[in-house]
């Protein structure tokens, strides 16, 4: 699977007004555009909240790895930009990025105290190390354990996270900030980093890296 990057610009923009979007939003969504996910995650535009913000565009991502023949989703993710030319008091700024995502986890990390804070790091971090300037962020981690009855299909037990989130973007340079979720994203479903691949037991000692 090769990487993927997102369409064109534009595709998927919420407009109430029926104006051309103003340009603050535009070269945000072009610089998302540029935005070339590792080759796990498979991007696409969906369908934008339309009541939230007069301009908005939305970003789908799914997760996968191969069982056999078949790929297999580990996790999903949203990114959704907001954006009020005329700003927003409770966002303090004018655009707003929102976050979602929800992955299967490790099932002895459900009894880790320390494992939200942990997993809330991992947002805190990636938007510093992508130089995502940001303020006003907030959100939750949510861990969900189920166990399966009867003639229900998959693990008997599964631990999920979810992460939401958002944070007002100091700038138009959202490459930044999507960058900073998908590596989010990855690390909840606990993709090895770029450029390094997990070994597999027929792996030479040497073929963790590429």
């Amino acid at each position: 699977m090769e990487p993927s990057s997102l369409p064109g610009a534009g595709h998927g923009a919420g407009d109430r007004t029926g104006d051309e979007p103003p340009e603050e939003f535009r070269a945000a969504l072009a610089s998302m555009a540029s935005v070339r996910a590792r080759p796990e995650i498979v991007l696409e535009d969906i369908p934008a909240p339309q009541r939230l913000a007069p301009y908005a565009h939305a970003v789908g991502a799914l997760v996968t790895e191969p069982d056999g023949d078949e790929e297999v989703e580990v996790a999903t993710g949203r990114f959704i930009v907001l954006h009020d030319p005329a700003g927003h008091e409770a966002w303090a700024g004018t655009t707003r990025c929102v976050g979602y995502l929800s992955a299967a986890t490790d099932e002895n990390m459900v009894d880790d105290a320390m494992f939200s804070e942990v997993a809330w790091s991992w947002l805190t971090d990636a938007l510093t190390e992508s130089g995502a300037t940001s303020h006003a962020l907030g959100g939750t981690v949510t861990r969900t354990a189920s166990t399966r009855f009867g003639e229900l299909a998959g693990p008997e037990h599964s631990v999920d996270v979810e992460i939401r989130a958002s944070w007002t973007a100091e700038d138009s340079q959202l490459d930044r900030h999507l960058t900073a979720w998908l590596d989010v994203l990855g690390t909840a479903a606990g993709l090895p980093p770029p450029g390094v691949r997990l070994l597999g037991p027929s792996d030479p000692p040497d073929a963790g890296t590429l």
